[in-house]
């Protein structure tokens, strides 16, 4: 049977579904965008690593290998700026992308300023510290696109996965700034009161990110983590933590401590490489059963209409239908769709009102992460415009706002918008 020769109800049913299909086949596309990205941004990562170790140590020893993780982070990158540029801007779909595609300009910028940057880290015109910020800005646009594209997501299963991915990259790559800042502060002797505030903000990012990524992961992302935490990688990297934030300039330690920390540093980052990798393949797999279902569904509604359709025409009287009220179907009616269709489309169309009710709950859930994020963010950037705070400063002064009023961060960020107008 033709969708037009189809009752009204089910025609509208099927579109609805049809329109779920080309989201969740849309948001696949984004997905394998994003497990692409995660793979760029540890590339860069372990670039950043190398570039403060090349720059800071002022011998060539390390250039071979910078060189290594440059070519490797150029092929990725590559990659990911084929797969944006080949990405359909004209779609119906696109029309409610637009920070989405905000955050992919400001990457594609990025990319074109990576040859300069990486010329002048070999010229060794750059410090270290300019080097990590360069890079840094780079890395943090690549989470914007995942954090976009979590927060877009229609479908509550990939949402759930999308929220524990993003929080796991924001995680390790708060990681990675940490040990570049550790680098600069052990090669020092010596971590002044600005990079001791810079480590203990760092440290304590980390464990928002990885708390709300905990809420979101799967339990095998769950075993993987902690195994990771109770490691020997990270149990030194803490004590040589404890190390950094004792000492001053009267009282110094080896700067040979410096490449420890980064050694020690980097097996940690690597490791938790495969929590994302697991993450990654999840997203995909949640991506491909969400558009099987959509299928199946359509395919389902298809056959019941049939079945409908040949069992009322031919007047079978004593004919089942599986459906919730399971009772005998009832003569034809002179229209050709008796009172058993009308019933049994009734119960698809609760059932299909039901299942969108509770993807929106999920979805809600999944998103108020994402939506907190955004409010502490906004908060931030207005201490830092109002007050003209650093960013560890502007979150130093937020957090202790919210301590002394015995309220959460977030409550306190959506408090200060509320009163500055901004809510």
């Amino acid at each position: 049977m033709s969708d037009r020769l189809m009752p009204p109800t089910l025609r509208f049913m099927l579109a609805a579904r049809r329109s779920e299909l080309d989201g969740l086949e849309g948001l696949a596309a984004t997905c394998e965008l994003v497990t692409l990205i995660s793979q760029l941004v540890h590339a860069l990562q372990r670039e950043r690593g190398y570039s403060n170790i090349y720059l800071g140590s002022q011998h060539e020893d390390h250039r071979a290998q910078l060189d290594l993780h440059t070519e490797q982070a150029s092929a990725l990158a590559e990659d990911v700026q084929q797969r944006l540029l080949s990405m359909d801007l004209e779609a119906s779909s696109a029309a409610d992308r637009a920070r989405l595609f905000n955050r992919i300009a400001y990457v594609l910028h990025g990319f074109g300023e990576l040859p300069g940057l990486r010329r002048r880290i070999r010229e060794r015109v750059l410090s270290p510290l300019d080097a990590t910020a360069a890079l840094t800005r780079l890395i943090g646009g690549l989470l914007a696109v995942v954090f976009e594209a979590a927060d877009t997501a229609i479908d509550p299963s990939i949402t759930r996965v999308l929220v524990a991915l993003f929080n796991f990259m924001q995680g390790k790559e708060l990681a990675g700034q940490e040990r570049a800042t550790g680098v600069a502060g052990f090669s020092a002797g010596f971590f002044d009161a600005n990079l001791h505030e810079r480590i203990l903000h760092l440290a304590q990012s980390q464990e928002r990110c990885f708390q709300t990524f905990s809420d979101f992961a799967d339990p095998q992302a769950l075993t993987l983590w902690r195994t990771l935490q109770a490691s020997t990688e990270t149990t030194q990297v803490a004590r040589l933590r404890e190390v950094a934030l004792r000492t001053s300039a009267s009282h110094p330690v080896d700067p040979g401590l410096s490449q420890l920390w980064f050694e020690l540093y980097s097996q940690r980052i690597d490791a938790m490489q495969a929590v994302e990798q697991h993450l990654a393949e999840q997203l995909l797999s949640t991506c491909r059963q969400s558009i099987k279902h959509a299928h199946a569904d359509l395919d389902n509604h298809r056959v019941l209409l049939q079945r409908l359709a040949s069992l009322e025409t031919m007047g079978c009287g004593d004919a089942r239908l599986f459906s919730v009220q399971a009772t005998d179907l009832d003569s034809p009616a002179p229209d050709g769709h008796g009172p058993q269709m009308g019933r049994s489309l009734l119960d698809l169309l609760q059932a299909q009102t039901h299942r969108l009710q509770d993807a929106n709950l999920q979805l809600d859930e999944a998103r108020q992460a994402l939506n907190e994020r955004k409010l502490v963010e906004r908060a931030k950037q207005l201490l830092m415009k109002e007050f003209g705070l650093s960013e560890n400063d502007a979150h130093g002064r937020l957090r202790q706002s919210a301590m002394s009023r015995g309220l959460r961060m977030v409550d306190m960020a959506q408090s200060m918008l509320a009163v500055a107008g901004k809510g």
